[in-house]
Formats: structure tokens, sequence, C-alpha cells
């Protein structure tokens, strides 16, 4: 069966800001309106670039309330709900969609890395218990664990498991997993260096860390893929590369991080074991920014 698009262009895995003190939710309302207002077509909130990993279980759930209220149905709102402890992705699910988030968003199971036979039995189990479509998260160089083409085939026939986000850097895999099921689910693109490659494999657009900082240009890059522009969605992705590469010089979300900080958006604030920015990498990350126009 094809599954209604939860989006398509580019949606923000957006930062949580937070102090010392604990989340900054002034700064994330904030955030919210700034993204809406810059056209982004949706926001992913509490993944890893939102430090998911490192919330309170309450602090996850008011993210989500906080946020699916400020968006107020302007964009979809989509939850960052997945574990390597299923029975707790269930209970964030079952929250999320109670709460009015659009959709969620599950990594693989982290640490205990299931097999391709635990994947399928674990996300039949979440997308079972949600009454939200899922985008299932494969981001093997976090987790351990590859979902491989063979069992997108198979959860594609959930009717609740809507999407992919694919970040395993691996064209030819993605090109082997569009083949099976882009008829039945929607792909994201999982990195920000490979959303015209993606985008050509049949993709519906980008899960971006990049946007957090140019949600504009990043939903232009989608657009003009679109409208069959391919070489200029070529221009703008070859011109934000060198940013992405600073964005993801350490691991995400410490550049991001402290890019949003610079803006004047949040407080450059991680919790451990995350640790801020190295100065020099910072510095090169501010200058490519400027290059690019983005006022710091």
């Amino acid at each position: 069966m094809r599954h209604e698009l939860i989006f398509r262009g580019a949606a923000t895995a957006l930062i949580t800001p937070t102090t010392a003190a604990g989340v900054d939710y002034p700064a994330l309302k904030r955030l919210i309106d700034w993204q809406i207002d810059e056209g982004i077509n949706a926001l992913v909130i509490c993944g890893t670039t939102g430090e998911g990993s490192t919330l309170s279980d309450a602090e996850h759930r008011e993210v989500l309330r906080v946020a699916v209220e400020t968006a107020a149905g302007r964009v979809p709102i989509i939850a960052g709900t997945g574990s390597n402890d299923t029975a707790y992705a269930i209970e964030l699910t079952k929250y999320a969609c109670d709460a009015g988030c659009d959709a969620l968003l599950c990594v693989t199971p982290y640490y205990n890395k299931a097999t391709q036979k635990g994947l399928i039995a674990s996300y039949t189990a979440i997308a079972d218990a949600s009454t939200k479509p899922l985008i299932l998260y494969n981001v093997p160089s976090r987790t351990g664990v590859n979902i491989e083409p063979a069992t997108y085939a198979e959860l594609a026939k959930h009717p609740r498991i809507a999407a992919i986000k694919e970040a395993n850097s691996n064209i030819s895999k993605i090109v082997e997993t569009a083949a099976l099921v882009r008829d039945q689910v929607a792909i994201y693109s999982g990195n920000d260096d490979e959303i015209v490659p993606i985008l050509a494999c049949g993709g519906q657009g980008v899960i971006s860390v990049l946007s957090n900082v140019a949600p504009r240009e990043t939903v232009e890059l989608c657009d003009r893929y679109f409208r069959g522009d391919v070489a200029g969605a070529m221009e703008l992705q070859a011109k934000y590369l060198p940013l992405v590469r600073s964005l993801f010089c350490e691991v995400n979300p410490i550049p991001v991080k402290a890019a949003m900080a610079a803006m004047g958006f949040c407080e450059n604030h991680l919790r451990l074991p995350l640790t801020p920015m190295d100065a020099d990498h910072c510095e090169t990350m501010l200058r490519r920014m400027r290059a690019v126009g983005i006022a710091v």
C-alpha cells in the first residue's frame, strides 16, 4: 500500500536548547517559530540532534508537548521515540500520539544490535501500538546495525510504517531499497551531503541538521530538484557542502549547537558525554557560515 506523505522537502532535526538549569523552553518556542517562518516543511523533535538520549523521560515528554502546542498545526511535528528498549519506545510512541504529534521517528535499537528478525519484531510492535505513521531511522554508524533492503520490504507492508530516514551512506543499498519499497513508503535522506543523490533515488526530501542554521536554503534545494532543476539543486548541494562538513566534523549535535549559539538562538550547552566544540573547528565552521551569508 502507498502511504500518505508525512512531508515533502526539508524537515529540521531540531536542537533542544538547554542550560545548566534544564531545557530552555522559551528558546525552544522561538526556534520553532523561526523555523516555520523560514518555510521549513516539518520539524523532528527529540531526535539525535535534539539530544533525546540525554533528556529525562519527563523532559522528553514536555519538549514534545511544547513543540506541538507551539507549532499549532502549521507544520507536521515528528517525535523521536526510538529506543533500544522496545517497551519504552512503545510508551513514548503512545504518549507522542496522544500529545498530538503527527508522526514518529524510530531509530534502530542501539547497543543490543538486533538481528533483522529482531528489527522486524521490534518495529512491528511499535507500529502496532501507534495511531500515527512511523519513520524508520537507519543510522548504522551510531547504532551498530543496518536495516537491510529485504527487511524494509517486509516492514513496508505494515499500515503505519510510512517512511524511511536513511543514513547508512551506502548508495548501492539505498538504490536496492528504493527499488523494493519506494512505491509503498517515502525515503528521506538522513545525511545533508547526500540530499540530491537520494532525491535521485526517488526520495521525498531530507531530515536535516543543516536546516537548523539554513532552513530556507535547505527547503529551496529540495524545491529546485522537485521543479526539475537538478543543476540548481546540485549548485546548492555543493555550495553548502563545506558547512555541512563542519557541522559533522565532531559528533552531531556538538557543532550545530555551537552554530545556533553563535546565531543567538540558545546557549552553547550540551549534556555529558557531549562536550563543547573544539575552538579551531568552531572558527572554521563560523567562517563557512559567513561565507554562505549566515550572520554570526
